[in-house]
């Protein structure tokens, strides 16, 4: 089961405003934007708990909300996201960020309130603090971060506690006891103006100097496509390569790589593969279309075309899986690959298995050239995922009719269709188990 985790930070309510630009205003020249409609979800950390929400963690959020139409939306889809809320008083009005936006490309973006927090943090948010097992400070500058009781909290000592900070260039230092920090490289820049240069190198050198500045442990910069650089005590430099992504949206995208981050480190990963991750999941929730995807019917499309999605539970994998997936990838132009989670397995195959954890079978399922993108799910079908991805074709291997689907009757609500692939023969991860304990 995934550790629980606190996200800390300052939320806004993200809004888009979609529409088409076909003529310019007869007073100025500048686009006519006629709307038609408007989308809203949680931003800044409130975006960073519901992605750590959404990969099945128990998420508790400590931020500021002003009692204002703005902060009750907000409220709403923080909770909808399945989020604990801790709620601080701001005073003044809740921050949104509001883009206008024509075929998918942003024309302004607007951003308005903001205030301060009217007392000190409450007794509960303290608590939340001190007993988890992981906290994820998601510092974009409003005074969250800063706050006194909040940061006393999170720097009293716990050995088995990790510490997570995602920095902002107005916000504070990290509180002391905090385990790794993610600038991107702006922000470290801006942090750290020397040495001059650009580059990897000049990263790495920006890092040694803010780890000893602030008494982290580690720092890993991220660096958009290039990937992220990872500094970490003694061990030698680390950098990760970022997959290609054609198109998508980067928007978010630092909020989904602090949060698999997070997630990682609280399930005792190691910092190394914790990196690797998060670069995979920042990458691939830009090509599934960034911020603008969450909480809304909107499709992941990394090349555009037709999106498909198959699942299960992959615990040995073999060639029959493969040939599935390839046959699967075919079919359309972004194969999603809708993964049982370790409870799930076991309540379908027993208490011995499955004998590769959700975290392994994951990563080498994201490995095969064919498969775009890996969700995992906890239920015993994967119909709720489904109705979050929605994807233009649901494939699945076997020997099944669609009537026995239950994905069936989902998909074609909006307009989806069910895919039967041919069953490869003598490919089972049953037998290859039953054939290895034989042996021994």
């Amino acid at each position: 089961m995934s550790a629980a985790l606190v996200v800390v930070g300052d939320a806004l309510l993200d809004r888009d405003v979609i529409g088409t630009v076909e003529r310019l205003a007869p007073d100025a020249p500048v686009p006519v934007l006629d709307e038609l409609e408007q989308r809203v979800r949680p931003g800044g950390a409130a975006l960073a708990a519901a992605l750590a929400a959404r990969d099945g963690r128990a998420v508790t959020l400590i931020t500021a909300l002003a009692d204002d139409d703005a902060g009750r939306t907000l409220r709403d889809a923080i909770e909808g996201s399945g989020v604990e809320l801790v709620a601080l008083e701001l005073h003044g009005t809740t921050p949104e960020k509001i883009r206008f936006t024509h075929q998918g490309r942003s024309l302004i973006r607007v951003d308005r309130g903001g205030g301060r927090l009217a007392r000190p943090a409450p007794v509960a948010a303290r608590a939340a603090i001190r007993w988890a097992p992981a906290v994820l400070v998601s510092d974009y500058g409003r005074g969250v971060a800063a706050e006194p009781e909040l940061r006393g909290a999170i720097s009293t000592p716990l050995r088995s506690r990790l510490v997570a900070w995602d920095p902002h260039p107005r916000g504070p230092e990290p509180a002391p006891g905090t385990t790794i920090v993610t600038p991107n490289e702006s922000e470290l820049s801006q942090q750290v103006p020397v040495p001059d240069g650009r580059g990897a190198e000049a990263a790495l050198a920006r890092a040694r100097v803010l780890r000893e500045r602030w008494g982290v442990r580690a720092v890993c910069v991220t660096r958009g496509v290039s990937g992220a650089l990872l500094l970490d005590g003694d061990d030698p430099p680390l950098s990760v390569s970022a997959p290609q992504v054609d198109g998508g949206d980067p928007c978010g995208a630092g909020d989904r790589f602090a949060s698999r981050l997070a997630g990682v480190l609280a399930d005792g990963g190691a910092t190394a593969d914790a990196v690797t991750e998060a670069v995979a999941a920042a990458s691939d929730f830009v090509g599934a279309g960034g911020a603008g995807a969450v909480g809304s019917a909107t499709r992941p499309s990394r090349r555009g075309g037709l999106v498909v999605a198959t699942g299960g539970c992959f615990d040995l994998l073999h060639s029959g899986h493969v040939r599935t997936l390839e046959a699967a990838r075919r079919l359309g132009d972004h194969l999603v690959v809708c993964l049982n989670s370790d409870a799930s397995v076991r309540r379908l195959k027993g208490p011995g298995r499955p004998l590769v954890s959700e975290r392994d079978r994951a990563a080498v399922l994201s490995a095969l050239s064919c498969v775009d993108a890996v969700r995992i799910f906890d239920g015993d079908t994967p119909v709720e995922i489904l109705d979050e991805i929605r994807p233009d074709i649901w494939a699945k291997g076997g020997d099944y009719s669609e009537a026995e689907l239950p994905e069936e009757r989902v998909v074609t609500r909006w307009g989806g269709r069910v895919v039967i692939l041919p069953y490869v023969e003598g490919r089972s991860t049953t037998r290859l188990i039953e054939e290895a304990a034989n042996r021994v």
